[in-house]
């Protein structure tokens, strides 16, 4: 008997969540770059950049760190890399002790930021006998602010700024409930700490903040100020016009009327390549990441919004075997997902041919079929009502993160990539299965609701209720702690750095740890309801002009 409810199981179709369409309509569709504009753009970049080097190579001290501080967080530190490099090697060799929290806690903070290994004891000195942080620094708000930051980049066993995040978080949240404590920009500086710290933001987004809040600053610089503005909305136009050619590629396809049961998140899914690398010379990144979060989400709703077991299974076998001619073996409504996988394996392949990077075409395969197999086994688990042991689902999730295929994906466009940086990534390093196990247990919790189904599906966190016996809220509050560890194991590999692999894709890690946390933080599930957590987002960063 148990056996006939298996089989008969295995022909159900799960029930269908219909998607909002995208939001965006035609919006990005007809973008024509104007090159004048564009020119105009460079030459006061190029001019503005020449003024702010000169300032950059005079400064010293506390000012240095203010200055590099303000002009990363400006999305500018590209345009001047070699300088801040060697201005920050000057800083660590040179190991100044400061009096202030403020300056401590940044100077701590950048040279972690950029691989320097510091100890959390440049702390010691504001704290008591009980190594508890000292009740002077509670009406220190630029103190308090600049310690925060800094604990977001904590690892495991520093303790004082495992305590010191709820502390300032504390204090912080007083000062601004006080009406005469605070005033703009320190005010709008804390309020947007409170609600994204700045080192687990996406870069782009944390720039456009930034620059806003920077030009209320009495104490600004007119000139770095006028450089981000131009550099932005130069960036901004690039962006439009990747933008543009990604709504016509993606329409080409069909999927929204062929596929109904798939989201159609072409434009939230571009914003993850832009959080993968912002700077112009990555275009071929944001898009390929673009491309591969999308095509993601339709493999995913494919198994778990739509296929019976037995499609599942089938479409899995035949991606297996990876070959066009087989194609007549799924059912007509698979048809055209797999033509859609096989049609960006061969721009993939001639692009990487092109590029001279063939070497990487094997690795991208195969991360698409460990994709599937993946979604494929957590279907049947769901399905069938039978959730595996925790390690089991948590080595599964590592892939079902995408991270694979989002990596391999865009590889062909990265200079720095050779076949030892696939075997790299390959190898399973911590700080790449940290950032996809906290991507994905980030995603099961702005996700919980959706597949859960009415409570008809099994999801990860009734996995986690079943193998430890508590409640759904003690579980939620689990994941948090364990996102938590994932970021300092991740915080812990990038200031380890790791051999000789390329920083730019180490960065890259890192910035998947952003992108899912500004997509999926608080329990929300901004790729599939975006109105709310991406929406603004994508105005801000590929709509609105700055003002200059």
């Amino acid at each position: 008997m148990a056996s006939i409810l298996s089989s008969c199981r295995r022909d159900i179709r799960p029930p269908v969540t219909v998607f909002s369409p995208s939001m965006w309509g035609d919006t990005f569709s007809t973008f024509s770059l104007d090159k004048q504009v564009q020119e105009k753009y460079e030459k006061a970049i190029e001019t503005l950049k020449q003024e702010v080097r000169s300032k950059l190579v005079e400064a010293t001290s506390g000012k240095l760190l203010v200055l590099v501080d303000t002009i990363e967080r400006l999305g500018l530190a590209y345009h001047f890399d070699t300088e801040i490099e060697a201005k920050l090697e000057q800083i660590y060799n040179e190991d100044q002790e400061y009096d202030d929290l403020f300056t401590t806690a940044l100077r701590f903070r950048l040279l972690r930021q950029h691989q320097y290994q510091v100890s959390c004891g440049v702390f010691d000195k504001f704290t008591d006998e009980a190594n508890k942080l000292k009740e002077m620094v509670s009406s220190d708000v630029e103190g308090l602010l600049s310690l925060y930051e800094a604990a977001h980049i904590r690892i495991r066993g520093e303790d004082i700024l495992e305590e010191a995040i709820p502390l300032t978080k504390h204090h912080m949240t007083r000062h601004m409930l006080s009406s005469q404590s605070l005033e703009s920009p320190l005010k709008d500086k804390v309020k947007r700490a409170l609600v994204h710290s700045l080192h687990r933001g996406v870069p782009i987004i944390e720039a456009h903040v930034y620059i806003s809040i920077y030009g209320k600053d009495d104490s600004r610089d007119e000139i770095i100020l006028k450089l981000a503005k131009n550099n932005f909305n130069y960036l901004q136009n690039m962006y439009k016009e990747e933008l543009s050619e990604l709504y016509r590629w993606w329409n080409n396809f069909d999927l929204k009327s062929k596929l109904p049961y798939a989201r159609d998140r072409s434009i939230e899914s571009y914003l993850w390549g832009v959080a993968f690398h912002f700077e112009p010379q990555y275009s071929y990144v944001r898009k390929a990441v673009a491309k591969a979060v999308q095509m993601a989400a339709v493999i995913d709703d494919t198994y778990d919004n739509y296929a019976t077991l037995n499609e599942a299974q089938l479409f899995t076998d035949v991606l297996e075997r990876w070959d066009m001619n087989e194609i007549g073996q799924l059912p007509d409504c698979m048809k055209p997902v797999y033509q859609y996988i096989m049609s960006i394996y061969e721009d993939y392949e001639r692009e990487a041919t092109k590029q001279g990077k063939s070497f990487a075409i094997p690795s991208y395969k195969e991360a698409v079929k460990q994709l599937a197999r993946a979604y494929n086994i957590e279907q049947n688990w769901i399905m069938e009502r039978r959730m595996p042991p925790l390690e089991e689902y948590l080595k599964n999730s590592v892939i079902t993160s995408s991270i694979f295929v989002m990596f391999t994906a865009h590889f062909p466009g990265m200079k720095s990539v050779t076949q030892e940086t696939i075997d790299w990534l390959l190898s399973n390093p911590k700080i790449v299965v940290s950032a996809a196990m906290m991507g994905r247990l980030i995603d099961d919790l702005g996700c919980h609701e959706r597949e859960n189904k009415e409570g008809k599906y099994l999801t990860v966190v009734d996995c986690y209720i079943k193998h430890y016996g508590i409640s759904k809220e003690e579980v939620l509050s689990m994941f948090e702690v364990l996102v938590e560890d994932a970021w300092k194991d991740i915080s812990n590999e990038w200031a380890n750095k790791a051999g000789s692999i390329p920083k730019d894709i180490v960065e890259q890690v890192v910035n998947y740890a952003r992108a899912a946390e500004v997509t999926y933080r608080n329990s929300e599930d901004g790729i599939t309801n975006p109105e709310k957590k991406l929406a603004p987002h994508i105005v801000a960063l590929f709509v609105d002009p700055i003002v200059i």
